[in-house]
């Protein structure tokens, strides 16, 4: 079968998807990542990759991503940004034009894999159109996140459309051939919650990490990336979108014990991007807020924008990498570290700590417990074996179950389970309509 013949597409409707992405734009994260990481990894393996997306503002319609794997930009809603919240109600314009540009070009798709509820919508409709298994990834669940939001009722619905995300979710987890769960804290939830999803149809697949570029380095280059860095003592980092979700507030209030304990700790919070929005700017602010709050202004170190080029060299410069959200589906930004060799405290309000042995390949703790996240981050740094087994351990975990690689054949393996359902559907189809004319004619 030649490449041309195995072609796939992906959809990724919201944010600032590119070939070389600004994270920490809007609705521009992890998910891009492993969206365009998976793309790659599939390509690879002798696949022709498509990733659909939104376009506006001023981008080209298509975008070479890698060789077998290109951008294809579908206009929608206007020349402005959509906020992922809302972009559903310009959907299916979007699959309208998806549709005639896929039949222009007479392209044909073993099948689509969507990601998010607004690309789910997306990807409903074209397979319906083009008669094609979809598997859908949500990433994040609605009702999850509305259970786990601070805020009243009122306050969530008016910020996050969650009663329209949420029946719309129902709809594309119903008719999708497979859900792709992330974790496996969200195959409970999608079976047992609102959605009543069947086990059969939730495959358990997380995300994965790209090892040639994320690895451990000797102390020795770590404590040189440290000055070629320009950074003094005990690093603690955290980093991505400037988001309240991700917990930052509560992360400068965890570190007060880590300052009290280790006097030469500091926290670089590497959160935004390089034009900060009006929300971004307000969340800004907040945070130093809080650092003056609390006293720690002096000891905090609020980074700009980190390139995706200087990454993975912040992550070995680090003597931990703190994952402080307040939810997070799974934790690709944890992962990344733990690859390095980098000891990591995560959440536990999200998928990411239940993979992980605690004290072997990483702590966990609440962030909404600060003193207790504190205290996690207060172990690595002050007891160098500690450090030196979650440095060991952590970057053994990602190796052996996080590699795009291992992803990416967990993926086909689902397609061809969904495949293997849909033939079977099918060839059931006619009898059951055998017995429906039985019934009538008897």
């Amino acid at each position: 079968m030649s490449r041309s013949s195995k072609r796939i597409m992906m959809i990724s409707t919201h944010g600032y998807v590119a070939a070389q992405p600004e994270f920490g734009k809007p609705d521009t994260g992890g998910q891009v990542v492993y969206v365009l990481e998976l793309s790659k990894s599939l390509a690879r393996m002798g696949y022709q990759v498509d990733v659909y997306t939104r376009r506006f503002e001023d981008q080209p319609a298509i975008e070479e991503i890698s060789p077998h794997v290109r951008l294809v930009r579908i206009p929608c809603g206007g020349p402005d940004f959509i906020p992922k919240e809302t972009l559903c109600e310009s959907i299916p314009e979007w699959i309208v034009n998806a549709e005639q540009y896929i039949r222009k070009h007479r392209l044909k798709y073993q099948f689509i894999n969507s990601h998010y509820w607004d690309a789910g919508l997306a990807g409903d409709g074209l397979a319906q159109a083009l008669d094609i298994a979809h598997l859908h990834t949500p990433h994040s669940i609605g009702s999850w996140k509305r259970d786990n939001m601070p805020g009243t009722a009122a306050e969530k619905e008016a910020r996050y459309n969650f009663a329209r995300r949420i029946r719309d979710e129902k709809g594309v987890y119903d008719d999708c051939d497979m859900l792709i769960a992330t974790t496996p804290q969200q195959r409970e939830i999608l079976k047992n919650s609102a959605y009543d999803v069947p086990l059969a149809k939730i495959h358990v697949v997380p995300p994965g990490y790209d090892d040639t570029r994320f690895y451990p380095v000797s102390i020795a280059t770590r404590e040189a990336l440290k000055l070629e860095l320009g950074l003094e003592g005990r690093i603690v980092l955290a980093l991505g979108r400037l988001a309240r979700n991700k917990g930052y507030d509560l992360l400068i209030r965890a570190m007060a014990p880590v300052f009290k304990r280790v006097p030469d700790a500091k926290l670089l919070l590497a959160a935004g991007s390089t034009s900060l929005n009006e929300d971004e700017v307000g969340q800004l602010k907040l945070l130093k807020a809080v650092a003056a709050e609390v006293g720690v202004e002096d000891r905090v170190i609020f980074h700009d924008y980190i390139s995706d080029e200087e990454l993975a060299d912040y992550y070995r410069a680090a003597d931990v990498f703190a994952l402080s959200s307040r939810y997070e589906p799974f934790g690709m930004t944890a992962i990344e570290a733990m690859a390095c060799g980098t000891p990591t405290v995560v959440t536990t309000e999200g998928g990411l700590w239940e993979q992980v042995t605690w004290g072997r390949e990483a702590l966990y703790a609440n962030p909404n417990d600060t003193e207790a996240f504190g205290h996690a981050i207060c172990l690595v740094l002050q007891y160098q074996q500690v450090s030196a087994q979650l440095a060991k351990f952590g970057s053994q975990k990602a190796r052996s179950r996080f590699t795009w690689t291992g992803v990416c054949q967990q993926i086909l393996s689902a397609f061809q389970a969904a495949q293997l359902a849909r033939e079977q559907q099918a060839t059931d189809l006619p009898t059951v309509k055998s017995h429906l004319v039985a019934e009538v004619t008897a």
